[in-house]
């Protein structure tokens, strides 16, 4: 690919990256510095420091991707693109993905007002049970990531070479590739559990909406502007989801050397460890006001 056509590509991989570090960063240095307040991690900040490093490793390995790959294929190709990488990228997209459902959840039981019995039971528990979940997602990651790296590297490969690029036919190749994908298919699960949380999100805030509006003839009251932005931040979370679920799916099928799309496709994946952190960022006042001061645009 011309370094002319790469420019617009080079210059979204490079806001991106510092976009994330910056808001992931703070998303893990404020709930240690909690942690240090009151030696105590509660669920959401626990939740929030695994999110956070999740999404620092994922952002590093795009940034790491997608700068060599422009700037030095040939070192990129012999040297880095090899199992090791493989098996952070997988990993750290993997986590990603389940942290993700995991706050889907929490919001989804501490927002949604249903009454059934089952629901109760598991609303009052899932503070509990976080830490459990969490450990269950590390390890449902690790082993995506080995099952990834043992399907497209089912041999020893020599310095890093991608041995179903360079040293097998294309048949061999489509077919890891094809094992690969089938693998991270397993991502639908999680990605099943996030819609069904913010279609019962969405469903509990309209019937919310109905009846604050039938009680003040109106959508005023703060009860109800926290649930809309609540909503909001689903829905953006949602779009973040889908848009970066597809995108991965898609550059996986991608062999070096890559072309133009391969590119437009990391860029649409390296909004999603930067964004959804900025969304919730945003959507937390408290969070808003810290970040500010960090970054000494509010003073103490």
């Amino acid at each position: 690919m011309p370094f002319s056509s790469a420019i617009p590509h080079v210059i979204i991989m490079w806001a991106e990256f510092f976009t994330g570090i910056t808001v992931n960063g703070f998303l893990i240095i404020i709930s240690c510095n909690e942690l240090i307040k009151i030696r105590k991690l509660t669920p959401m900040q626990l939740l929030l420091i695994c999110i956070g490093g999740s999404r620092f490793g994922l952002q590093t390995v795009l940034m790491v991707q997608g700068f060599f790959s422009v700037f030095f294929p040939l070192l990129y190709q012999e040297k880095i693109h090899g199992a090791t990488l493989m098996f952070l990228w997988m990993f750290f997209n993997s986590a990603s993905f389940w942290f993700a459902t995991c706050l889907s959840l929490f919001y989804c039981f501490k927002l949604i007002g249903f009454t059934q019995s089952c629901f109760l039971w598991l609303k009052f528990r899932i503070p509990k049970l976080m830490p459990w979940l969490l450990l269950g997602s590390l390890l449902a990651s690790l082993g995506t990531a080995a099952l990834c790296v043992k399907m497209d590297y089912p041999g020893n490969t020599e310095g890093g070479v991608l041995r179903n690029v360079t040293r097998t036919g294309g048949k061999l190749k489509l077919k890891h590739t094809d094992e690969v994908l089938l693998v991270n298919l397993a991502l639908i699960f999680p990605l099943a559990v996030f819609v069904v949380c913010t279609c019962m999100l969405l469903l509990s805030l309209c019937k919310h909406a109905r009846r604050m509006q039938d009680r003040s003839r109106g959508l005023g009251g703060v009860s109800m502007q926290v649930h809309i932005n609540a909503l909001r931040m689903m829905l953006t979370f949602f779009l973040f989801f889908i848009s970066y679920f597809g995108a991965f799916m898609a550059n996986l099928t991608f062999s070096f050397p890559y072309k133009m799309q391969h590119f437009v496709v990391k860029d649409i994946m390296g909004a999603y460890p930067s964004g959804h952190s900025v969304v919730i960022i945003l959507s937390n006042s408290k969070f808003q006001q810290q970040f500010r001061r960090l970054l000494c645009l509010k003073k103490n």
